[in-house]
């Protein structure tokens, strides 16, 4: 089954949590075995533990794709280490907004950017990633408010047309209108997903999670 309707130890955004690419997922130290199995089941990856700056929030400050992760400054050399044992390429972005996974949309060779990132900061990833900066919602929080994998995407039900023109034009993915968890537009903070499947919020009713599974590409109006 490539859906599974989960929490982390009883919090339904499991989105702020774990962190998932095509080629791996990464999890809390803390999560019980039985929940890494099934999240491993429904994305179809590995799951390796780790911690980022000592805390479990890995959604929250980990951002990229399968090909290179970007990891805050606050995070540990212990915590690299693991990274570094796991061969997973990463790159330090040194910012004041630590929490990369707030502030950045990456697709699959471009990235819509929180417009308070620092100069520095963005022609760094400019050198990676084709970079614009953006807003949904008219929020610059662009990272918390959409969720995607390598052909869709799903934002926040808020989103302006002319914003969710901006990321269709910028992202080149289908793109698709959602809320998670009864209602929340932060549908980064209820979902991970990859190409395989997907992890939703426990509070998220069948509507929401139907459409979804629409908005990934896993099921054809």
């Amino acid at each position: 089954m490539h859906i599974l309707k989960t929490d982390y130890n009883g919090n339904p955004n499991i989105g702020l949590f774990c962190y998932a690419t095509d080629k791996y997922c990464l999890v809390p130290v803390s999560m019980q075995e039985k929940e890494v199995e099934k999240i491993k089941e429904a994305l179809d990856v590995p799951a390796h533990r780790i911690k980022v700056a000592g805390t479990d929030l890995l959604g929250v400050f980990f951002s990229g794709n399968e090909e290179i992760l970007f990891v805050p400054k606050i995070m540990f050399d212990k915590e690299l280490k693991v990274l570094d044992e796991l061969k997973i390429k990463y790159q330090v972005i040194d910012s004041d907004l630590t929490a990369l996974g707030n502030n950045m949309v990456v697709a699959n060779d471009s990235c819509i950017l929180n417009p308070d990132f620092e100069d520095n900061v963005i022609k760094k990833i400019s050198k990676i990633f084709k970079t614009k900066k953006g807003q949904i919602s008219g929020l610059n929080i662009v990272g918390s408010l959409a969720k995607g994998n390598k052909t869709h995407m799903v934002v926040s039900s808020e989103i302006e047309e002319s914003e969710l023109k901006f990321l269709k034009d910028n992202l080149k993915l289908e793109i698709t209108k959602a809320t998670v968890n009864f209602g929340s537009p932060y549908v980064s903070s209820g979902i991970v997903c990859n190409s395989n499947g997907f992890l939703v919020g426990d509070l998220s009713g069948g509507p929401e999670i139907h459409n979804v599974d629409i908005g990934l590409g896993f099921l054809e109006e």
